[in-house]
């Protein structure tokens, strides 16, 4: 009788466990691939900003003569997102980005006969838009990442995690300096 009590003991905590380990990965499975798709939207939402460039790069040359500068740093930026391949590299990029944007914007504010044209105000409208969104899926994506890094680090799933390679996610932040403006000078 004994005997069989202590079978049937060590069928329930093994089956126990086995629920634990699948359930658990199964969980770091789900909240990996929710980071994964915030960060698909962020991507989404910069090659949309990065699609309009172009045009409002020409809007803007086609109506006012600006320093060659400003033009370099925009396309050098949005080529450098083109080419980033990890997560960490078009972060980087995108701040790079961010900043090339900024001085263009900054530099448009001195032309006031570019930004009475219909097709410049139709893009910085769409380019708004663009902004609000890129907005919405940072703040989306760090929320993801912020749930999944609670789960890799909270116990007893940690132990999961490190036996299966879940490590915490990087979060999307602002670079140092971003909230002043650019400086532009003539």
């Amino acid at each position: 009788m004994k005997k069989i009590t202590t079978g049937w003991i060590i069928i329930v905590v093994a089956a126990v466990l086995g629920l634990w380990l699948w359930s658990g990965y199964n969980g770091l499975v789900t909240a990996n691939e929710s980071v994964e798709g915030s960060w698909a939207q962020v991507e989404t939402q910069y090659q949309r900003r990065f699609d309009l460039i172009p045009n409002l790069v020409s809007t803007v040359k086609g109506a006012a003569d600006f320093e060659q500068e400003t033009f370099t740093q925009v396309t050098a930026a949005r080529s450098q997102w083109q080419s980033a391949g990890s997560r960490t590299e078009q972060i980087a990029a995108a701040e790079n980005f961010d900043g090339a944007l900024g001085r263009l914007l900054v530099t448009v504010e001195s032309y006031p006969q570019l930004q009475a044209t219909q097709a410049f105000r139709d893009f910085m409208v769409q380019l708004e838009g663009t902004e609000n969104r890129i907005a919405t899926a940072r703040r989306d994506f760090n929320d993801t990442v912020r749930a999944f890094n609670v789960r890799v680090k909270r116990f007893p799933t940690n132990l999961l995690a490190g036996m299966f390679g879940f490590d915490v996610a990087e979060f999307f932040e602002a670079t140092e300096g971003s909230d002043e403006a650019p400086n532009v000078e003539f």
